[in-house]
């Protein structure tokens, strides 16, 4: 046989091959050598530094083991960083991600990136805090506004209905905290009419620091408060910070939102009253299990609610809620 004719009979058995693995040279997904990557959804949180998202990303990482898919985890440091988080969505979508699973900064300022990955046909989940408009394809996050339903029973339950109270809120466009806020403001106003709130319109802001100089200020113009809540774990831990400052924890009824071992140490040793607790593991989870399915072709919940929990010293130490509070990080370390 001639050279050329085995080059043909080579390149026709090459053709042929291809046509039974459906014409398929390689992709994007396949490393150079030859063997198949896994695909990639980007997961990225409205920061990097609060155990709530530590605890959204090993609930993110324990998923993509269980399906098969790599998890690109990248967010903005501060959580009020509108214009970083728009530049990472941006950033994943040029990398080609298969998926997004977002928590949005502001409910109205990721509207026209989550638009832009749709249109790129890359899908994207939300987590934690809504978004207006209809580019996504599922919601999952908490009942925001019944944690401030929760928040508001704790502490006129407390008070027994009487006293004078702050509400510290977190910062406007974070539409999961201004569910919270709303959850407690119209709780209070129908079921406790005998709390008088001092404070309803004065913002923590993104940091620990910005939410302890203002709790300061507050206690010092209003000494005789009795009660506080607080939406988020910053404005919680600042909050605490402060009344440690002043010499007040124990002393006010404190609720705060969200956790990490150093409020939960406070909630055991008295200086809180109470933490309403979202499940952020199986948020972080729920985020990537349902993108992976809805890649497959499968029809996901529009909207998943994953629960909402009052955490007390009573209640502390039952499993259920020892799980919440103290989640498993290991999936980070694989």
């Amino acid at each position: 046989m001639t050279t050329s004719a085995s080059k043909l009979i080579i390149g026709l058995t090459c053709l042929s091959l291809l046509a039974l693995s459906g014409c398929r040279g390689k992709t994007s997904e396949e490393s150079a050598s030859g063997g198949v990557k896994r695909p990639i959804i980007a997961v990225i949180p409205k920061g990097m530094t609060h155990e709530f998202w530590k605890s959204i990303h090993a609930g993110a990482a324990r998923a993509g083991q269980e399906f098969g898919v790599d998890i690109m985890w990248k967010g903005p440091q501060k959580e009020d960083d509108r214009a970083q988080q728009i530049t990472v969505v941006e950033d994943v979508i040029s990398r080609g991600v298969k998926g997004i699973v977002l928590a949005p900064l502001d409910d109205r300022a990721l509207t026209n990136p989550v638009r832009d990955a749709a249109r790129e046909g890359i899908p994207v989940i939300i987590i934690d805090s809504g978004l207006q408009g209809q580019d996504y394809v599922s919601f999952v996050a908490t009942d925001n506004f019944q944690g401030g339903v929760l928040a508001a029973r704790r502490l006129g339950e407390l008070l027994k209905g009487k006293g004078e109270i702050f509400l510290i809120r977190y910062q406007e466009g974070s539409a999961s905290t201004m569910e919270r806020e709303r959850g407690f403001l119209e709780t209070v106003l129908k079921e406790f009419p005998g709390l008088k709130l001092l404070v309803k319109d004065q913002y923590a802001g993104a940091t620990t620091e910005t939410a302890f100089q203002l709790a300061e200020n507050l206690l010092s113009r209003f000494p005789d408060v009795q009660g506080i809540f607080c939406p988020n774990e910053s404005s919680t831990f600042g909050t605490l910070r402060a009344l440690q400052e002043h010499g007040l924890a124990g002393k006010i009824f404190f609720v705060g939102f969200d956790s990490s071992p150093k409020l939960v140490q406070a909630l055991r040793d008295g200086q809180i009253n109470g933490l309403i607790h979202q499940n952020p593991v199986k948020m972080g989870y729920l985020g990537v299990s349902l993108m992976v399915k809805h890649l497959r072709g499968e029809t996901v919940p529009k909207v998943v609610d994953t629960g909402v929990y009052l955490v007390t010293r009573d209640n502390m130490d039952e499993p259920e809620i020892r799980a919440l509070i103290s989640p498993d990080f290991s999936p980070l370390n694989d």
